[in-house]
């Protein structure tokens, strides 16, 4: 009677494969911010560098991590990953001014937007990447109305390969 039991428990609650548990982050829609991963030189549209920002994979590439030093002093970092509930991706950012961001949306191989919570009545935070042919990365960050329109270009930003980068 007890292996009934656990042979009935085993199927209620089934536990990951190995093959899961060794790559639980690799499918296509963990791989959709891919293009963002580097050692980046920030540069304004004008051409004057604004900063400098590394974006590693960590935990088996289940979070994009992003470690930014602003050419003025600030900084900043954040997590971004692939929800596979929702099938969203979210980030987490947080300045050394105490700043937080939390922004939800989706993407594709070479294009990621994401925006945060839309409130009524209130404006919204819409960043979004694009990858270019260059193979640079803009960051072009929106603040927008109740009403979607675009009230303010918050940050503007090309990301160039560091020469230095291997």
């Amino acid at each position: 009677m007890k292996t009934l039991i656990l042979l009935i428990s085993l199927s209620i609650f089934p536990f990951p494969t190995i093959e899961a548990q060794e790559c639980a982050c690799c499918s296509a829609d963990f791989r959709g911010f891919d293009f963002w991963i580097g050692d980046w030189e920030v540069y304004n549209p004008e051409g004057k560098k604004i900063g400098e920002n590394k974006v590693i994979a960590l935990e088996d590439h289940c979070i994009i991590a992003e470690n930014w030093t602003g050419a003025s002093g600030g900084s900043g970092k954040s997590f971004n990953y692939f929800d596979k509930n929702d099938h969203t991706w979210n980030q987490l950012w947080i300045s050394n001014t105490g700043n937080i961001l939390k922004l939800k949306g989706t993407g594709s191989e070479s294009k990621m937007v994401l925006q945060s919570e839309q409130k009524p009545g209130e404006v919204h935070n819409k960043i979004t990447w694009t990858l270019n042919d260059d193979g640079s990365v803009t960051q072009l960050w929106e603040v927008l109305d109740a009403n979607g329109k675009v009230t303010q270009k918050a940050f503007e930003g090309i990301y160039r390969k560091n020469i230095t980068e291997k």
